[in-house]
């Protein structure tokens, strides 16, 4: 009896001891406080997360809540190119280590995408963790050097021409002679482009890039590709061809026949060279017997469809009239009317331009932008080839008609375009009086037809060079800029490359026909004339613009 009590005794004492003991336990270490940025800078700039015109040796300052554990700081932040490739840094650090500057080790690239980042492999001193991911951008800076050697202007602009000349006589497709529709696109030829590159080869025999006689030779290919091989659907040609076969590839599901305005960028320059090559030989003489077969096949008043009173683009020998575009606006398609009202077989009166292309006077705009009054066209005038395009053989000096004055129309158009980009109301990185035009082109996702009211950032050199002989002093700035401040990244192998955003940055790789030959083209008529000259000296344009109501000295 005695040893229970005692037991008893001994289990009440160790438990009141054990129950004191356990209430006095110190509370658990507090746990580690995760944190993020405060704020960020680059070069002292205000927070953002995309800069523009950054140097080649930015400071990227991150200031945090809490120091920073240094031994994490190489797992926990990044900076690389826009490839993904990574860049070298050091750092430094300010307020207790709460402060981190970022330097990269080497010069960076001008022009160039980076972008640094902050991630949760960053650690603080007492273990907490970043929270998310912070990631800032920065494009670099345009490099101000010369990237070329100083020419004189006029040498300048013949290098520009002898160029570009290469995309036509060496890219050539070498069975038809044909012009590619761009670089890589192997057989697949523009009937359009081609037009521009055949007056391009008249260009290459005037400043002597190439003889006569080669230039006569690859006329001859061309010529008789067309005559002999080619697909023509009521003598019009297809927008693309196969350059060695001739068999027609269709531009879309339903576009897989005649392409009217196409026809008449092949016409316009198969004229430019019946005139040209007029020599009395045998064989100048058979070029201008197959080019004047070849415009008088055309059927230009088939394509007013039952005898409407305005042209049709499309017609397909399966699908017919489906894709049921009119040709009308003020566009690219001027010339298309020129050639139709000129033809000697297939001719067009002038209530079909002045209900169709004109609609009855709707084409007219007569507002101004800019300070700049517009007479034709929709707001802000349209991409820059309408400028371009039919005006590669129609001389526009002095020409007026019913409807606007012509010199007044491209060169106001031009300005237009020209001080948009100066406005640059969208902030794009890199506009400026140096760096403008704005017209369809290549860009970083696709194509598209830029202008004032579809603007994407992205720059073709073709507007603004290709404006020389309406904007002189502004188009020869730019070119000098392309050239000398660009020219690492824009002149290539075929002169230069389609098109830019420097927003972005994004540089084309390709080259297009119907770019290329209005800069060849345009330059020439600014220095000489000599298309113009050549192409209004055709008697039967003469006749067709004088029909429609046009006015020039050279009618």
């Amino acid at each position: 009896m005695e040893t229970m009590c005692r037991s008893a005794f001994l289990f009440i004492v160790f438990t009141a001891y054990s129950c004191g003991k356990g209430g006095s336990n110190p509370p658990p270490p507090p746990q580690p406080s995760n944190f993020s940025l405060s704020s960020w800078s680059v070069n002292g700039l205000p927070q953002q997360t995309l800069y523009y015109d950054i140097n080649k040796t930015p400071s990227i300052r991150y200031s945090f809540g809490t120091a920073v554990n240094r031994a994490t700081v190489g797992a926990g932040i990044g900076l690389k190119e826009n490839s993904g490739a990574p860049v070298n840094y050091d750092v430094s650090y300010e307020k207790s280590d709460s402060v981190l500057i970022i330097h990269p080790l080497s010069p960076l690239t001008n022009i160039s995408k980076y972008i640094s980042t902050v991630s949760s492999g960053l650690k603080s001193k007492n273990g907490g963790s970043f929270i998310g991911t912070n990631e800032v951008s920065f494009i670099t800076s345009i490099d101000s050097s010369d990237k070329f050697p100083a020419i004189s202007d006029d040498n300048l602009l013949t290098l520009i021409q002898q160029q570009t000349f290469k995309y036509f006589w060496d890219f050539g497709h070498p069975t038809s002679g044909l012009a590619r529709e761009r670089n890589g696109s192997g057989d697949l030829v523009t009937s359009g482009g081609s037009g521009f590159g055949i007056m391009a080869i008249i260009v290459g025999i005037h400043r002597n890039f190439i003889l006569r006689t080669d230039g006569l030779a690859r006329m001859q290919k061309i010529v008789n590709f067309l005559t002999n091989t080619a697909q023509k659907f009521h003598g019009a040609f297809p927008h693309w061809l196969n350059g060695a076969t001739g068999a027609v590839m269709p531009f879309s599901a339903n576009d897989n026949g005649a392409d009217l305005v196409e026809t008449s960028y092949l016409i316009q320059g198969l004229l430019c060279a019946r005139q040209y090559f007029n020599g009395v030989g045998a064989e100048e003489t058979d070029l201008r017997n197959k080019i004047n077969a070849i415009y008088n096949g055309v059927e230009w008043d088939w394509f007013r469809q039952n005898n409407q009173n305005v042209l049709y683009w499309h017609w397909s020998p399966d699908k017919g009239w489906v894709m049921n575009h009119k040709i009308q606006g003020w566009n690219e398609t001027l010339i298309t009317y020129v050639l139709a009202a000129s033809s000697t077989t297939h001719t067009i009166p002038k209530i079909v331009y002045d209900e169709g292309f004109a609609m009855n006077g709707a084409i007219k705009n007569n507002n101004s932008y800019y300070g700049y009054q517009l007479p034709l066209g929709p707001p802000l005038g349209g991409p820059l080839f309408f400028a371009h395009y039919s005006f590669l053989g129609i001389d526009p000096r002095n020409l007026s008609d019913a409807y606007a004055n012509y010199p007044t129309q491209n060169t106001n158009h031009t300005l237009i375009n020209y001080n948009y980009c100066i406005t640059n109301p969208k902030k794009f990185f890199g506009y400026s009086s140096s760096v403008w035009g704005l017209t369809a082109s290549d860009n970083q996702n696709g194509y598209s037809a830029h202008e004032p009211s579809n603007d994407l950032g992205v720059i073709a050199p073709t507007a603004a060079l290709s404006s020389l002989p309406y904007t002189p002093t502004e188009s020869m700035r730019a070119l000098k800029f392309f050239y000398y401040k660009l020219g690492d990244k824009l002149f290539k192998e075929y002169g230069f490359v389609d098109a830019f955003n420097l927003s972005v940055p994004w540089f084309a790789s390709s080259f297009l026909a119907i770019d290329q030959g209005p800069i060849i083209i345009m330059i020439e008529n600014h220095r000489s004339q000599l298309l113009w000259n050549l192409f209004t000296s055709c008697p039967e344009v003469k006749t067709g613009m004088q029909k429609l109501g046009f006015t020039a000295p050279y009618l």
